[in-house]
């Protein structure tokens, strides 16, 4: 349900993307004419990178395979963000886990099956909403993901063999906000939503089993443009 509102909130703020994008570009001029004279280290304007480090804590969705794992508990990774401004407002943004994340396995009767490790890498296109030095700027980004899954020490009744999951890969969504403290330094806080489904193996062969996952994660960070 959590991850649901998460794409909700990414479709709605979409839906305001066409808009906002023909209001900015009719007062181009207009910014230029403004941020022409400011020097760079005043404004935000015209900067093309942007580095964040921050913290997210990264779930996933419950029954993620029926009958076997009723619950995954997920946990906090430091994570890195690279973005590149193509203009004031849209950027393209490489985003992932500093560090793996752990997450441990529940089944029936909160039985503890286990743990794995993964990491997720993400490499998506942004919109940021409103000039650049507005205190406030929104943002949505759509891409793609990939999380390698490692150290799985899983164990399943009437199963024999080593248990594990192939690489997740997927769409994922993105809902920001950056609160800008200067021109160069910023505060942020971001939802974002993967769609994954890794293939359950044991021994490394293939089972046809999908683990839903579909995690989703909160994050805050600080970052500096330039």
């Amino acid at each position: 349900m959590r991850s649901l509102t998460v794409l909700s909130l990414s479709l709605l703020a979409a839906t305001a993307a066409p808009a906002a994008f023909a209001q900015d570009y009719a007062t181009t001029a207009e910014r230029d004419a403004t941020t022409a004279s400011v020097p760079a280290n005043e404004t935000a304007s015209g900067k093309h990178f942007a580095v964040v480090g921050g913290v997210a804590l990264l779930e996933t969705k419950n029954k993620a395979v029926d009958g076997i794992v009723n619950k995954t508990e997920g946990g906090p990774a430091p994570t890195l963000s690279l973005s590149y401004y193509i203009n004031d407002n849209w950027a393209v943004e490489l985003w992932g886990a500093a560090d793996k994340i752990t997450h441990r396995a529940i089944g029936p009767g909160n039985a503890r099956l286990g743990q794995a490790e993964q990491q997720p890498i993400a490499l998506s296109g942004q919109y940021h909403f409103g000039q650049a030095d507005n205190v406030f700027r929104p943002f949505v980004g759509a891409g793609y993901y990939e999380s390698n899954f490692s150290n799985e020490s899983l164990t399943v009744a009437d199963t024999v063999g080593h248990i594990g999951l192939k690489n997740a890969k997927g769409a994922i969504g993105t809902v920001g906000i950056d609160m800008n403290i200067n021109p160069t330094w910023f505060a942020r806080a971001d939802a974002r939503y993967m769609h994954g489904r890794p293939e359950v193996t044991v021994d490394g062969a293939g089972t046809g089993v999908k683990a839903k996952l579909d995690p989703w994660t909160v994050g805050f960070g600080i970052g500096a443009r330039f």
